[in-house]
């Protein structure tokens, strides 16, 4: 393998995978034609634009749904291997309900996307529910604070295995159900805009007694064991493919891992906290063959000492949050304010997950920064993002040690996001895009610098760079083995050694 001065794809295993990712409500647009049903957040972006930043909408949101082509050729540009995106359920089936007709349209839209990909050597990795729940289910008896969503969620995934699983052999059921559970249903903030600390404000819908949360987060732990048990047994074995979850913190982990909740939520949340029967238990053990971690930022955590006045998600959890210690930020501040760029942490959480659960097969899924400059007064300016390009390698760097020197089974690493899109509360004001997309010109894309880092990064062909020749010391210290020399043999490299006997006993060992 190449040196870390030598910072390519070649430094990381054959089979690693880099991708960007991307969720049907942020990309596609479209929503209200070709037979697509509302969603919440279409439902949540209607009757509540005060809570996003500029009042705006998923309604047109990038174009996708028309400019699919044009951007899949872009990441096949610059070296992609896969691209990750989410299936809206109400775009395949309207009302929520299988009984109540699918959308023909809807599932041809997805079978050419997925076809489109293949072509272009470009894997789907597919995420089943990224947070856009059929409004008509919503209404119908409350979403996911229904266990009849359990049910109906079973019915949307074998829909999508039955008519994409030939193609698709990575699945997500969730996409970060922590997101959906607390800023939906206990803060108030997205989605569909539920709030269990009561604030003054009219915009928003209450909850009595902080369960919603729990709740939810409970049917979704179970929407997510049905659909792993619905593949596995109808059609793991003829497609071959994997199934897996998108998530963050223990209160998921523990069920999927143990079967039950954290041991401090049972103390801290006491009744309000639902509980699994035992064959749901046994159901969510070991339901995923690898887990996806979505990391952008980390922040020091401060014990608070119960508030019993308040209810709450987070008064439940004894904590709070800072990104400074002693006045000093964890790491520089990106645009938003919620952003510090520490890299050294996802190598940490890497480490964490292996240690604590099993040491299972990860894959990052999302993993970027917004621009500095979003308000950028030329197009040059805009597109000119350094801080982007250092933070990518710095998190590769850091994905590559906890591989190398802590056994971390990572596979993959997806980049959000391809292109500027709708960032939920905060609408179009922010830009994670590695594409820049100017809205006030019929959403014209335009590579921004970071692309320019990624293709040199991605590239294949015979001129990749390579070290001239790796350091005598680490030859003679022992630091390269046998097959590791074996490795750098075969893909080029120049390797000196101190002898012909220390040549055999590298070979022998």
């Amino acid at each position: 393998m190449g040196s870390i001065d030598d910072f390519s794809r070649y430094s990381f295993p054959d089979d690693f995978v880099f991708g960007t990712s991307s969720s049907a409500y942020q990309y596609e647009g479209e929503t209200n034609k070709h037979g697509r049903g509302p969603a919440i957040w279409d439902t949540f972006t209607e009757e509540h634009t005060e809570r996003i930043s500029d009042h705006s909408n998923g309604d047109v949101a990038i174009d996708f749904y028309h400019r699919y082509k044009e951007d899949v050729q872009r990441m096949k540009e610059m070296g992609m291997d896969a691209f990750r995106f989410s299936i809206s359920w109400s775009r395949v089936i309207p009302h929520g309900r299988i009984s109540a007709g699918v959308n023909e349209e809807g599932i041809k839209f997805y079978n050419d996307l997925i076809d489109d990909l293949l072509e272009n050597g470009l894997q789907p990795y597919v995420t089943l529910f990224h947070w856009d729940t059929p409004q008509a289910l919503e209404d119908k008896y409350g979403g996911f604070l229904s266990p009849n969503i359990v049910n109906d969620f079973r019915d949307f995934v074998d829909l999508c295995f039955k008519n994409f699983g030939d193609r698709v052999k990575k699945w997500i059921t969730l996409n970060e159900p922590w997101m959906f559970s607390v800023q939906g249903y206990d803060l108030g903030t997205m989605a569909p805009g539920r709030i269990s600390v009561v604030v003054n404000d009219p915009h928003r819908s209450l909850n009595t007694g902080a369960t919603e949360v729990y709740t939810v987060t409970h049917h979704l732990l179970l929407a997510h064991a049905a659909a792993v048990k619905l593949y596995k047994k109808k059609y793991q074995s003829s497609q071959g493919g994997q199934i897996g979850i998108t998530l963050v913190s223990h209160w998921f982990m523990d069920p999927l891992t143990n079967g039950d909740y954290p041991r401090n939520m049972h103390d801290f949340v006491g009744g309000r906290l639902p509980k699994f029967t035992a064959e749901e238990s046994e159901m969510l053990k070991g339901s995923y063959d690898f887990i996806g971690i979505n990391y952008y930022t980390a922040y020091y955590a401060q014990n608070i000492d119960a508030d019993y006045q308040s209810v709450g998600f987070m008064s439940d959890a004894r904590t709070t949050w800072t990104g400074e210690r002693n006045g000093i930020p964890i790491g520089p501040q990106a645009g938003v304010k919620w952003l510090y760029i520490y890299p050294e942490g996802i190598c940490k959480l890497l480490n964490y997950t292996k240690d604590h659960y099993r040491s299972p097969t990860i894959y990052i899924t999302e993993n970027g920064v917004d621009d500095v400059n979003s308000n950028a007064s030329s197009l040059k300016e805009a597109l000119d993002d350094p801080v982007r390009e250092k933070s990518y390698k710095d998190h590769l760097k850091n994905v590559l040690r906890s591989i190398n020197e802590h056994g971390v089974d990572v596979k993959g690493f997806f980049a959000w996001s391809l292109i500027d899109n709708f960032e939920w509360g905060n609408g179009y004001t922010v830009r994670f895009g590695l594409y820049y997309v100017d809205y006030t010109n019929n959403l014209k894309r335009y590579p921004k610098n970071s692309v320019k880092w990624f293709k040199q990064f991605l590239r294949r062909d015979s001129h990749s760079p390579v070290p001239h020749a790796l350091p005598l010391k680490m030859v003679w210290f022992g630091m390269l083995k046998g097959q590791e020399m074996l490795e750098c043999l075969r893909r080029g490299f120049k390797v000196q050694v101190v002898s012909i006997c220390k040549l055999c006993q590298l070979l022998y060992e």
